[in-house]
């Protein structure tokens, strides 16, 4: 009964601790989830410092939210949207909420801002940002140069040309900036809030291959062939087009 009782007071310390998390200066710290849906007390997130949000969650409710100069609140990019209500925060200079997608890579294709539904009850900040940029798109494939030419020989043959250069591929087209739907009180000057809504930048575009060279002429005592012509570059890719841009709702309560 003893240890029982020991128990569910270790529980209830947990539970109450991670109802207050601090982010010291200078630091990151990934946000502990145990669910999709969470709720704080208060989260402090100190000068400098960032707070990583996991994709899994959904749903985020702070009570008091403190953020220091420079600080960070980064959200990982996902399918879901994020709904994070906030009743009373103290903002510092210079500080963001990101939700930006990721970019391309050749094993990964780009991911779209991840989608906020924001409302905030109370706020007093002197600069605060929302990042929902798309990611930048994937990159294009590099053309493969083409392959050098034999040489011929002293008495009989001929030296081949060089092959022909690959032209590379265009890049991909920049993911979607994400959507953001804003709900805050008549209170909050919502005008000096800055929300960033683009759609990432164009994949960069292949580079060409470059021609193989020609087959060299053969020095010989009596006789030679003469040497083959080099093989011409590839055409580079085209940048990838920039995605488009994401959507802002505003609603006053």
């Amino acid at each position: 009964m003893r240890n029982l009782a020991l128990v569910l007071c270790f529980c209830a310390t947990t539970a109450l601790a991670d109802s207050q998390i601090k982010v010291s200066s200078n630091t990151l710290m990934r946000l502990p989830a145990a669910s999709s849906a969470l709720q704080l007390d208060r989260l402090e997130v100190a000068d400098h410092a960032t707070l990583l949000i996991p994709a899994a969650v959904t749903e985020l409710r702070i009570a008091e939210l403190q953020m220091g100069r420079e600080a960070r609140i980064g959200v990982a990019p996902g399918a879901q949207p994020l709904r994070l209500e906030i009743l009373d925060a103290d903002v510092g200079e210079g500080a963001w909420i990101s939700a930006k997608g990721a970019a391309g890579s050749y094993s990964k294709p780009a991911t779209a801002g991840r989608e906020i539904k924001l409302k905030l009850h109370k706020i007093t900040f002197e600069s605060l940002t929302l990042d929902v940029r798309g990611g930048r798109g994937t990159p294009g494939y590099a053309g493969l140069d083409g392959a050098h030419g034999q040489p011929g020989g002293c008495t009989w043959g001929s030296a081949s040309s060089g092959y022909d250069g690959q032209d590379g591929t265009d890049g991909h087209e920049g993911a979607p900036g994400g959507n953001v739907t804003l709900e805050v009180s008549h209170a909050v000057e919502v005008e000096r809030l800055q929300v960033l809504l683009d759609g990432g930048a164009g994949g960069e575009a292949g580079t060409a291959g470059r021609g193989g060279r020609g087959g060299a002429a053969k020095g010989c005592l009596l006789y030679g062939v003469e040497g083959a012509s080099d093989g011409s570059h590839g055409r580079p890719g085209r940048e990838g087009s920039v995605g488009r841009s994401g959507e802002l709702q505003v609603f006053r309560f």
